[in-house]
């Protein structure tokens, strides 16, 4: 009961990393509340945890400023916040990909970290307490051609997460990034193209332990990352990968 009476926000909860890190955070005591812009997928990762479901949309000013509002209301506090919700472009040459991909990519990616920041930083400063966990990737730390505006967007994250974490580290407030290799979640396809026999079998060749990042391996390095038992850790960007970026 590692997580015992702590109070959590996941985004992208609903599948994925983010279920698997729901599950654990469930599992060690902590009450979650399950954000996703796919409202029910969120309710069965909720039902199955005991948790609540909210629908929110990451990358949209008012859809995260209603989440805060009612994590707030319905937890009373928010002590840990997970950014998991991600997405990626196709791959492609970098020219090919069009603006409005983009756009997107850096919305759910990037700007949701500024969004939640801007409505649940301060009430973790006022009680000078309080975990933030970025979900980013190995791609942000040893990117590969053709997704190179997503590889961008978690170099990003991965940046970001350092200078919250300067900046809120004598406010009480702890700011950790994971970075998972590629994992059996939603956009697992999308990363290598199309999911073929072929496919895995090339890209499990780059990673040294011979297999994916599982949510359950995610959601132990979370837990790990947002209990007190990692009270002096921050700024810390931590590959789950298998040996992939060595």
């Amino acid at each position: 009961m590692r997580l015992q009476d702590k109070t959590a926000i996941i985004t992208g909860g609903g599948s994925g990393f983010g279920a698997g890190i729901v599950r654990k955070f469930v599992a060690e005591g902590a009450r979650v509340m399950v954000a996703d812009i796919n409202l029910d997928a969120a309710q069965v990762i909720a039902s199955e945890t005991g948790s609540i479901a909210h629908q929110v949309d990451v990358a949209d000013n008012a859809s995260v400023a209603a989440m805060a509002k009612a994590a707030l209301s319905q937890l009373g506090h928010v002590d840990i916040l997970v950014n998991n919700a991600g997405i990626t472009h196709l791959p492609k040459p970098m020219e090919e990909v069009e603006e409005d991909e983009f756009d997107r990519v850096f919305a759910v990616n990037a700007k949701s970290v500024y969004l939640t920041a801007k409505y649940l930083i301060g009430h973790m400063k006022s009680r000078g307490t309080g975990a933030v966990l970025n979900i980013a990737s190995t791609a942000g730390l040893s990117p590969r051609p053709n997704l190179n505006w997503y590889n961008a967007s978690k170099g990003w994250m991965i940046t970001a997460t350092k200078t919250m974490a300067v900046e809120l580290a004598a406010r009480g407030v702890r700011v950790n990034a994971l970075c998972p290799v590629a994992g059996e979640t939603p956009l697992l396809a999308s990363f290598m193209g199309e999911d073929t026999p072929e496919r895995r079998a090339a890209f499990l060749s780059t990673i040294p332990m011979g297999r994916f990042s599982t949510p359950e391996d995610m959601g132990n390095a979370a837990c790990y990352l947002c209990s007190d038992e990692a009270s002096l850790i921050t700024g810390v960007a931590m590959e789950v990968d298998g040996g992939r970026c060595i």
